[in-house]
């Protein structure tokens, strides 16, 4: 694993420079495991210590005199006062997102919310549906007003103006709405709120005076009131980012996926869709995760009883490493890389190959294993362990320098002896026997095939200790670094390094520790031509790199093509962001977001400090390994997902079908030990406002003159056609219709060519009905009329119009525009001449712009 040479303070085995081990005394060592075993991974900040300094509460109960109050006081006001932090939130209690779709209705949160094209159709359908009662019972409609409000289930802070951020809190079922507003709309549209809820005491509220109403729909935080959730810049200036600190810190959180493990130092999938992750112990088990978070209860693999490891802390010899081959899901091959003894005195590392049993695809088969390769180690320390298959098929092995301190073997070294397979980069074909009983085949492409005294395996050299290597699977879109290799190289004394590797590289071990000479005649030959890394740090950061991921996955799409990686001494997670012109990296601080912002649902804001291994799932998800205490007995190992609290993917973006895997065994189900921020994954104690639909609809009111059948169409008959012709259908008469008629998701950049009109005709229209309705200048009749009956008698004469067919109010004008009428068995049939026909036409196009939608037949 990692080289602990640095960590003479911490271990209970210390490394020397020149290899000796020695072993503290007890009382040093006991206070050294307290230490490791109390250690926290990110204190806190600065902040909160003056304060905690400050407010102590004193043991003595003496007043504090003036000039005690004035430094206290003075304490106080040196500390920064930070700006309101932003946290995202919707209804179902996850970040808010960017539609796949453009919403049709809620359109100011089309870029960035919380809903969908599914969820903005369902709000639609609400609000004609209150529309449709408003209108029929004479009512002012509001409908500017009334939209705002009800867009709010979409706003991404939709959980602050709903009160849900906590989940023991029980859901609004009106936004919060500021005083200002909240006057208006009280003086304009108190009548409204009884068709948004059906709440009685809101109802009660709405009729009383204008402060009793407001102070109920009120929130105590002004800034996410509406509107003035949508007027301050401390949360609208970077929505839809990765939050980040004042230092400029990227803040995630994490859930926790597994624990009680041994040093855990591997996770990985085997590729077949089975969506199964497979997590290695550093003792040699390797156990079997399902996607529910289950553990099977017999391990996939045991080899605890030839793998050579101890308990002492930091003991990097055990289970290393392990890859699944490409076409596993075939033909059920896996490969292995561990520590053996041979005759209780050599110690070697081994490559074997093994496969799947054949009665239970969650077993391997303990007698299926053939060695591939072991190469002698002359030191404990510097086993490399990594196993990975490239895009081109082949096997690379990862191996370390031999161990000790700065690579004393012979005089340049393991690293930069090309005849060595220690400090190199391997690459094997293990699907082709090689010559001379080789359990492998070399690439006819490997660099150094042709060199003499070289060894043809070596793909790569000049490394001292790399600990976790990972292949880029690309952009999802544009597959940019697809096949990339990265790894995180050990340093010895100054320096951690990140290094993309490449065919035939030299990456300067031991003539050059990161970016620094190490050995300064090695470093100044004009020979060396070393590949310098991407990144390296100081050991004031870290002392021992732990390899990461390029983040592929879907479920946060702000950490795409961020390298997230971290470091084992220190407990610190960072980043790299590329520059893709200048083919330069750049770092990123990582840190874990604050309570507020991980206000979630099961997620936690901490971790164990001992940063063991990151891993990828089959959907590219990230995750990382650490332990509390670094032994192999010691169970504190866990596995922690990342999640990004600030955007989360679309609904159903993210949605996996994994193949059914066939359990014989016991399943374990997962039971979290890490508190998380809420403290709960409890949902919250009522659902987010129902769709509220009353139901039966108010008596309408009749007329005291009934309309004579030679009526001329009026500004008011026409603005009733309108609105009811751009009315989109969101509803259908019958189940079956409503399965037929059901709105699919929209391509990019497509309009349906069934939605009439856009947002502003409809304002417009019913602005124009609210005037009409308020001048009462005649009553009609409510024609009860099915909508087949309306669509056969609606043009009997060429001259005249039928009375429903101009002053129906109800939706099925509506309902019937959804579908061309001229496919449907009650068709409108025209008589008369042509001439008559153009001149009902003219008049009607004069008061009604509505798209010609409906054929006319003869």
């Amino acid at each position: 694993m990692h080289s602990r040479a640095r960590a003479v303070g911490t271990f209970t085995l210390r490394r020397t420079h020149k290899g000796e081990q020695t072993v503290e005394p007890f009382r040093e060592r006991a206070a050294n495991m307290t230490s490791v075993r109390d250690a926290a991974p990110h204190p806190r900040g600065g902040r909160c210590a003056v304060l905690r300094t400050v407010a102590r509460p004193s043991t003595s109960k003496k007043t504090p005199s003036l000039p005690e109050f004035i430094l206290l006081m003075s304490a106080m006001l040196l500390v920064p006062v930070q700006p309101a932090s932003a946290h995202p939130q919707c209804l179902d209690f996850e970040p808010p997102f960017k539609p796949s779709w453009h919403l049709e209705f809620c359109t100011q949160y089309e870029q960035f919310g919380c809903c969908d094209q599914r969820t903005d159709n369902a709000i639609a359908e609400r609000y004609w549906d209150i529309i449709d009662q408003l209108e029929a019972a004479g009512h002012e409609l509001c409908a500017d007003m009334l939209k705002e409000i009800m867009c709010q289930e979409c706003s991404p802070y939709a959980a602050h103006l709903y009160d849900a951020e906590d989940p023991y809190t029980p859901v609004r079922e009106l936004p919060g709405l500021c005083f200002g507003y909240c006057s208006e709309f009280h003086g304009k549209c108190r009548h409204v709120v009884k068709y948004l809820t059906g709440n009685q005491q809101l109802w009660d509220t709405s009729g009383r005076d204008v402060s009793t109403f407001c102070s109920m729909v009120d929130l105590s935080d002004q800034d996410y009131c509406y509107p003035n959730v949508l007027k301050s810049p401390d949360l609208n200036s970077n929505l839809g980012q990765v939050a980040e600190d004042p230092r400029g810190c990227l803040q995630v959180c994490l859930t926790e996926v597994a624990n009680n493990l041994r040093n855990p130092v591997l996770m990985l999938h085997s590729g077949d869709g089975t969506h199964r992750m497979f997590v290695a112990e550093q003792v040699g088990f390797v156990w079997v995760y399902l996607r529910d978070g289950s553990r099977l209860e017999q391990p996939f693999l045991d080899m605890s009883g030839e793998v050579m490891t101890t308990p002492w802390l930091g003991d990097e010899r055990g289970f290393l490493g392990m890859a699944f081959h490409p076409k596993y899901r075939n033909n059920g091959r896996f490969f292995i890389y561990y520590s053996i003894q041979v005759n209780s005195e050599l110690e070697k590392v081994r490559v074997s190959e093994m496969k799947v049993s054949a009665h239970d695809m969650n077993v391997a088969d303990l007698h299926s294993e053939r060695v591939i390769l072991e190469i002698d180690e002359p030191a404990a320390n510097h086993n490399g362990g990594q196993l990975l298959f490239g895009l081109d098929g082949y096997l690379y092995i990862f191996t370390g320098d031999g161990g000790k301190a700065g690579d004393p073997f012979g005089k340049y070294g393991n690293a930069q002896n090309k005849s060595a397979l220690l400090g190199k980069v391997l690459r094997i074909d293990v699907d082709v026997s090689g010559s001379r009983g080789k359990q492998y085949r070399i690439p006819s492409d490997n660099p150094f095939l042709h060199e003499q005294d070289a060894r043809p395996e070596v793909y790569a050299y000049g490394v001292r200790n790399m600990w976790r290597c990972s292949v880029d699977r690309g952009d999802p879109v544009s597959r940019y670094g697809r096949g990339r290799i990265f790894c995180g190289d050990v340093g010895q004394n100054r320096y951690e390094e990140i290094d993309i590797i490449v065919k035939g590289g030299n990456y300067g071990w031991r003539a050059k520790e990161g970016f620094e000479c190490y050995d300064v005649k090695m470093c100044h030959n004009s020979t060396l031509n070393d590949i310098l890394p991407v990144f390296a740090y100081s050991h004031h950061v870290g002392k021992s790199v732990t390899g990461g991921y390029v983040y592929r996955g879907c479920e946060s799409p702000n950490l795409n093509g961020l390298y997230i990686f971290g470091d084992f001494m220190s407990g610190r997670i960072m980043a790299l962001e590329e520059d893709k012109t200048t083919e330069s990296w750049r770092e990123r601080s990582v840190c874990m977001g604050e309570t507020k912002t991980c206000s979630f649902p099961g997620l936690i804001n901490h971790h164990h400090k001992f940063i063991i291994s990151f891993a990828e799932d089959e959907a590219g998800e990230l995750y990382f390994l650490a332990t509390a205490y670094p032994s192999t007995m010691s169970p504190f190992g866990t596995v922690f997902k990342f999640m990004d609290p600030s955007r989360r993917a679309p609904p159903g973006k993210c949605k996996q079908k994994p193949l059914s895997v066939k359990v014989r065994g016991k399943k374990i189900p997962f039971v979290p030990r890490e508190r998380s921020v809420l403290d709960t994954n409890e949902k919250p104690t009522r659902p987010p406002p129902r769709k509220f639909k009353l139901t039966t609809k108010p008596t309408t009111t009749r007329s005291r003159l009934k309309p004579t059948p030679t009526t001329p169409t009026t500004p008011t008959t026409a603005t009733t056609a309108t609105s009811a012709a751009v009315k989109p259908n969101w509803r259908s008469l019958d189940k079956k219709a409503k399965k037929t008629n059901k709105l699919q998701p929209w391509k990019k950049k497509k309009m349906l060519n069934k939605q009439p009109t856009n947002a502003q005709t409809k304002k417009n229209t019913l602005r124009q009905k609210s005037k009409a309705q308020s001048k009462k200048t005649t009553e009609v009749k409510t024609n009860h009329t099915s909508t087949a009956d309306f669509q056969g008698n609606a043009l009997k004469k060429p001259d005249s119009l039928k009375d429903n067919a101009v002053h129906t109010r109800k939706s099925s004008p509506r309902k019937a525009a959804q579908t061309p009428i001229g496919h449907k068995k009650n068709s409108i049939k025209m008589k008369g001449s042509a001439k008559q026909y153009h001149a009902f036409m003219n008049i009607t196009q004069t008061h009604v712009n509505v798209k010609r939608n409906r054929t006319m037949q003869n």
